[in-house]
């Protein structure tokens, strides 16, 4: 009756099974990074077309290259009812230049853009563009779209 269950296999010795000492594993598995990954660029291709929110406006076309910029200029835009816009926001004609110096970062030096909608009043945007000059500023450009050959 001294025999144990666990021993009657073994013939009463109790050695182990001898074999391959098995270590941890040291591979990575990729599939779980490369799902992750490609679901993280498919949420930035849905969204980065949404980032680039504004004001929108109709620009007209022309066959200027585009302009190699090192720091984000100041943006304004005129849209087709005359409504003048600093970045996104709505302001009035005659606190435009008062907004401008205060966000200014380099002061007169500031590159401002002028965004106009094809159907803007010529004469709006040079008044813009006049209020901008007088206040100081002389790096004063106006943004078109570049035009499609056909």
């Amino acid at each position: 009756m001294g025999m144990s269950v666990g021993m009657a296999g073994r013939g009463g010795r109790g050695h182990r099974r001898r074999g391959r000492h098995h270590g941890l594993m040291s591979e990575i598995n990729v599939t779980p990074m490369v799902d992750v990954m490609l679901v993280l660029l498919i949420i930035f291709m849905v969204a980065a077309p949404m980032l680039t929110v504004g004001v929108p406006i109709d620009l007209p076309e022309t066959k200027a290259k585009a302009m190699n910029a090192d720091t984000q200029p100041i943006q304004i835009s005129i849209d087709a009812a005359g409504k003048i816009h600093l970045q996104e926001t709505e302001i009035p004609e005659e606190e435009l230049v008062a907004k401008l110096q205060a966000i200014s970062k380099t002061g007169y030096d500031e590159r401002i853009y002028i965004r106009g909608d094809k159907a803007t009043n010529y004469g709006t945007a040079l008044k813009v563009m006049g209020l901008i000059q007088a206040a100081g500023y002389k790096n004063i450009g106006l943004i078109s779209l570049q035009e499609q050959d056909q």
